[in-house]
């Protein structure tokens, strides 16, 4: 197959799934206003020429109008079998305007959860997207419910998780990241979302003195960057717990794994979850997690089965149920081989990709 996606080449969720295909020996294109590193041998990037800035107020509208007529050009060029744009908002509607078909559109979560919902003009895009598109792939029955009350017909729906290579992410790699902290034998809490609002980080920094009252010894990996990192490390400062806490930035990728299976609790205080891959991940490597209430979070965690589920903001109840999990130990551990069970049943990477491929030919087949 011929595919050509229309993507942020920039994000690791789009050079996972663009990989997979390259791997498999298909012709792999990705369109993209965002360069990015990384790919497979034969992936060939198409980097879209802004007319403007993009972070400049106004330039969107005018950057996407460019930006069509570069997709329709290059569309003919590449002449694909299929296009799958990822992300409703912008390249969902970029792909639905340049007329091409069929066309396959792949959901991320915060497109459907936030943006098609605090906007009303990326709504009426992201609709007519969606209506133009002979498929659609979601992460999340969350994200499927959303998208049906969008006016998404349900049998044009599919769930395909992004997937969790769980050799690579398991209980059994390499754990010496705590030495090079000066942490052995400490428990360790780790957070890897991003520093942004939308992630609420705050909610767990301000958690770590209630932690710490009962765990002195307690460690907490901050990973991940954005706006709010000064804020947050400030914020810790203030808090008279900096001494506990590594904000260690951006993790790349390949590294992760030996910063999950070398810590014992997982936390996630987003405000708004489709299927979080890096709880997936978590839950690969045996980590117990203690994750907010949130339908897409429901998915994957049964509360008190395999982790903790707590109420948006409730800086108490986080800290309890991160307390408890450092003084049981064992539940922790039961918490973790339960986690591990459910991703390799529900979410292994090479069987979703698999099920994409197998998407991606019936509907060139119906077309």
């Amino acid at each position: 197959m011929k595919i050509c996606y229309i993507a942020d080449a920039s994000s690791i969720h789009t050079q996972r799934w663009v990989n997979y295909f390259a791997r498999k020996g298909h012709q792999a294109h990705i369109i993209t206003s965002w360069p990015g590193e990384g790919y497979s041998e034969g992936v060939q990037l198409h980097l879209l020429s802004s007319l403007l800035p993009q972070h400049w107020k106004g330039s969107g509208y005018i950057n996407t109008l460019s930006w069509l007529v570069q997709i329709r050009r290059l569309i003919n060029r590449i002449k694909p079998d299929i296009i799958d744009a990822h992300y409703i908002t912008v390249n969902g509607y970029l792909g639905a305007l340049s007329g091409f078909h069929p066309l396959l559109l792949t959901a991320w979560g915060s497109d459907v959860l936030i943006v098609m919902r605090e906007s009303l003009w990326l709504r009426i895009l992201g609709k007519y997207a969606l209506k133009k598109a002979e498929m659609v792939v979601c992460n999340s029955e969350t994200v499927r419910r959303e998208l049906v009350k969008f006016g998404v017909n349900p049998a044009k729906v599919r769930i395909i998780y992004q997937g969790v290579d769980t050799q690579k992410f398991s209980p059994q790699r390499d754990k010496r990241f705590k030495d090079r902290l000066g942490w052995q034998g400490r428990p360790v809490v780790i957070s890897i979302r991003n520093l942004k609002p939308v992630c609420n980080v705050e909610m767990l920094i301000r958690a770590i003195p209630f932690v710490l009252e009962h765990s002195p010894q307690s460690s907490f990996i901050i990973a991940g960057d954005g706006e709010q990192r000064e804020y947050l490390e400030n914020l810790a400062s203030s808090l008279g717990c900096s001494e506990n806490i590594r904000f260690v930035g951006r993790i790349a990728h390949d590294e992760l794994p030996q910063y999950l299976a070398s810590s014992d609790i997982y936390v996630s205080t987003s405000l708004s979850d489709s299927a979080s891959l890096s709880l997936q991940e978590a839950m690969a490597c045996e980590i117990a997690p203690v994750v907010t209430d949130l339908s897409g979070n429901r998915e994957w965690v049964t509360d008190g089965e395999n982790g903790f589920l707590v109420p948006v903001n409730d800086i108490q109840a986080l800290a309890k149920k991160i307390v408890y999990l450092l003084e049981n130990e064992e539940a922790g551990r039961k918490f973790g081989r339960l986690g591990r069970k459910i991703i390799r049943e529900r979410a292994e990477y090479e069987r979703e990709m698999e099920r994409m491929e197998g998407l991606y030919q019936r509907i060139i087949a119906k077309d």
